[in-house]
């Protein structure tokens, strides 16, 4: 147990519930660790069969904290180590989402097997907003799923994409009433967790990327989105962000 992070076990099925309403469930270093140990337990143990990530509150995720993101080296690469965990992941992931998933919260679906969400989602991933690229495999995700023109206003104009097109693009599984969203994801994960289990991860694997190719791109949008951290126009993003204010980015660059 980790503060801002729940785990319960039903069945063969853990759960990890992003708990911290009071920050729009915004994501710590502390918080990204506990999800990474979370994953590498129920990698290992034989009685797990499947994962249910879901959040308490409105809001399935905001995002990082970014005060915590900037308070040092620990918050970024806690993020990355998550983001690793979940692409190399080998049990099937449901994922229940409502209100909005801003950054990570987007792009940790991409690797979820069943997503369900609440009416009126937003999904949002306002990366070039920041001066930063995408990350957790998105930029190959996104333009497969949703095609590239969708992914470009998505991405590029980190314009939001609602529960509606989601759904109708594949991300989004089915549209789920608030009132049921977490017992319907709760019967899907308890329905995949009875089937047998070599012949599901068979099936699995079958379905995903390339994992080479995948840890490939995972590691190009790392090893960029280090490099643009230090940028003069994340640093004045992520400034404004904190004055909330307008950000004013130098134009004037060649």
């Amino acid at each position: 147990m980790t503060e801002g992070i729940a785990l319960t076990k039903t069945g063969r099925v853990i759960e990890i519930h992003i708990d911290r309403a009071h920050k729009k469930n915004s994501l710590t270093a502390d918080m990204y660790r506990a999800m990474t140990e979370a994953l590498a337990d129920a990698s290992r143990r034989e009685e797990i069969d499947v994962v249910l990530v879901a959040g308490k509150g409105e809001i399935f995720c905001a995002g990082n904290d970014l005060q915590d993101f900037l308070a040092g080296p620990e918050g970024g690469a806690a993020a990355f180590a998550f983001v690793g965990a979940l692409a190399s992941f080998d049990k099937p992931i449901v994922a229940a989402v409502q209100g909005m998933a801003v950054g990570i919260g987007t792009t940790m679906l991409f690797h979820c097997d069943l997503v369900y969400a609440a009416p009126g989602t937003r999904l949002l991933m306002p990366f070039v907003s920041l001066g930063l690229p995408p990350e957790a495999g998105s930029s190959l995700f996104a333009p497969a799923v949703l095609g590239y023109a969708k992914a470009a206003a998505l991405l590029m104009l980190g314009e939001p994409l609602d529960v509606e097109d989601a759904e109708r693009a594949g991300l989004i599984t089915s549209i789920v009433p608030a009132d049921d969203l977490l017992a319907h994801a709760r019967a899907k994960a308890a329905a995949l967790a009875a089937q047998p289990a070599t012949a599901l991860a068979v099936t699995r694997r079958l379905m995903k990327p390339d994992p080479a190719v995948l840890a490939a791109r995972i590691e190009q949008e790392s090893r960029l989105f280090r490099e643009l951290m230090q940028s003069a126009d994340a640093k004045e993003a992520f400034t404004a962000f904190v004055e909330k204010r307008k950000p004013m980015f130098n134009k004037g660059r060649k």
